[in-house]
């Protein structure tokens, strides 16, 4: 489904029609494309705590496979999305780095849901994240963002049994870099979060 922000959304204020309020997490390890992902979606202009990386960070930020990286994220990122029949979605970047997880309790406190973002090139990156996530008894959906030298040979069946996913759980590519693709993964967590807990359950 694609699907972009209406332009009566783009400021700052709640749009008229929302109705319920959900917080998101997104998830995954450090340089994954959290940060890029809200940046994509965002309606409003979307909060960034933001650092340079130091020569202080080089033996405690494992920087294999993303060497390219010069900044991270300290403490969240933040952006909204107005979706369709009145949910707004508040999303919530967290830092990836094991050095940050103090700040997992915090920041998830209140979420209905996580997206974990991972890198198929280096899927092992994302075990302590999933890890995380299934401690906090959150639900998740996984998306796979889909890096330029990425490669394309994984099946569906090969990502899951090595991402050791239950069967329920959705698994969707996307491109943290377009707005369109970066929906439909937050779509798929949503409708995931529907499928668990009907409206008429609540």
């Amino acid at each position: 489904m694609a699907y972009a922000p209406s332009s009566t959304t783009s400021g700052i204020h709640l749009p008229d029609t929302a109705q319920e309020l959900v917080k998101i997490l997104i998830a995954g390890p450090f340089g994954v494309g959290k940060t890029t992902l809200i940046d994509s979606v965002s309606e409003i202009r979307p909060l960034h705590t933001e650092e340079r990386l130091t020569e202080a960070s080089v033996h405690v930020d494992d920087l294999d496979g993303v060497r390219e990286k010069s900044t991270t994220t300290v403490a969240i990122d933040f952006g909204r999305l107005s979706l369709p029949g009145g949910i707004v979605l508040y999303l919530f970047g967290t830092p990836g780095q094991e050095r940050f997880r103090a700040l997992w309790e915090d920041i998830s406190h209140g979420a209905l849901g996580a997206l974990v973002l991972v890198d198929s090139r280096r899927i092992d990156a994302s075990f302590d994240m999933l890890g995380l996530v299934e401690e906090s008894g959150l639900p998740y959906a996984v998306a796979v963002n889909t890096f330029p030298d990425a490669p394309r040979h994984h099946t569906d069946e090969q990502l899951r049994a090595a991402l050791d996913l239950a069967p329920d759980t959705p698994l969707v590519t996307c491109d943290a870099r377009d707005a369109n693709s970066s929906i439909d993964a937050l779509l798929a967590l949503v409708q995931h979060l529907i499928d668990r807990d009907p409206p008429e359950h609540r």
